[in-house]
């Protein structure tokens, strides 16, 4: 039986793909914090727009007393009340008895505050509780609250979470008799089986959509690399009065990623499939608690006492760990 056939009919007894799943596994465990955050954040901020919408606030209107400040003035007071700040900004509202938008700097932090128009009088944060709660969710999914560093962090974390999805793909495949039943859920398991039927359903269904988010996830953090690729494949035309086909594609990637698209169900079922990764990382966590962690941990509880017979200092073989189910009778993957 050759390496193709062996791979089609047991694709556990390949070396290869023995590695690719031992890769599989420890990518997945250390990449399990930053896809559960990532997955929850995203879900989180789909409806950003209606959310910070929501949220914000107008600013406050007065009427005297006396002389409107000039926005020097409105600096000054900002620097008095708060001297250890810089003023970035003094931006006075449309009406001229608005309240006085000021933005405060002090190294990485950054808040708005209103000031009286009048008086100068510190009037507290500009933006609710809740609009910057949703703030501070968008810049954890977009930068991992670190700004340029946080995102570059962030688009290695995409490549490697691509190729998570990519190696997954490849250990789907459970043989030619057996590849029906890891299309749907297997409602009679239990324990780390059903976590086991759980996992391979929605990574299969679904990893056309996970693909589109890794790579997108990449284009967000590193853009230049898919410009310049663009741009060499297809040079931009200065006379031309459409759009290249490449620039559609990465504008709807981005479209795509955010779930920027569609009415209120789609955005609601984009919401849903984004917990789709910390999902997968739930119930592979899961599974390799119950067939590795658990039981090295209750091996190391139950070790005999110690001996005076003389113990060979050479280790003990290590065996791979494998999350695949089990046949209870043979102990070979099911």
């Amino acid at each position: 039986m050759n390496l193709f056939s062996r791979w089609l009919r047991q694709p556990q007894s390949v070396l290869a793909r023995k590695f690719l799943f031992q890769v599989h596994l420890w990518m997945g465990i250390g990449l399990g914090l930053y896809i559960l955050v990532i997955s929850v954040s995203g879900s989180a901020i789909v409806f950003r727009n209606e959310l910070l919408s929501a949220f914000a606030q107008p600013a406050p209107v007065f009427t005297g007393p006396g002389e409107r400040m000039t926005p020097q003035q409105i600096e000054h007071a900002a620097k008095l009340s708060y001297p250890e700040h810089d003023v970035d900004r003094v931006l006075p509202g449309r009406d001229p008895d608005q309240a006085v938008l000021v933005w405060l700097v002090r190294g990485s932090g950054r808040m708005q505050h209103f000031f009286h128009p009048y008086t100068g009088e510190d009037l507290g944060h500009a933006l609710t509780p809740g609009y910057r709660a949703v703030s501070w969710l968008i810049d954890l999914h977009d930068n991992l609250l670190y700004g340029f560093t946080g995102r570059a962090v962030n688009g290695i974390g995409a490549i490697l979470t691509t190729m998570l999805f990519f190696t997954g793909a490849v250990i789907w495949w459970p043989g030619a008799r057996k590849w029906r039943r890891s299309l749907a859920l297997d409602w009679n398991a239990k324990g780390s089986l059903f976590h086991w039927s759980l996992h391979s359903m929605l990574g299969f269904w679904l990893f056309a959509l996970l693909l589109l988010w890794g790579v997108s996830g990449i284009y967000l953090a590193f853009p230049n690399p898919f410009d310049n690729l663009l741009e060499r494949l297809d040079p931009m035309d200065q006379a031309a009065t459409f759009p290249r086909f490449g620039d559609d594609v990465l504008y709807w990637l981005t479209r795509l990623h955010f779930g920027r698209w569609g009415g209120i169900p789609t955005k609601l079922l984009w919401t849903l499939l984004g917990l789709v990764p910390a999902g997968l990382f739930v119930t592979g966590a899961y599974m390799w608690w119950c067939r590795v962690l658990r039981p090295t941990l209750g091996r190391n509880q139950q070790l005999p006492p110690v001996s005076s017979t003389p113990v060979s200092n050479e280790p003990a073989p290590a065996e791979p760990v494998s999350l695949e189910p089990q046949s209870p009778l043979t102990g070979t993957p099911a």
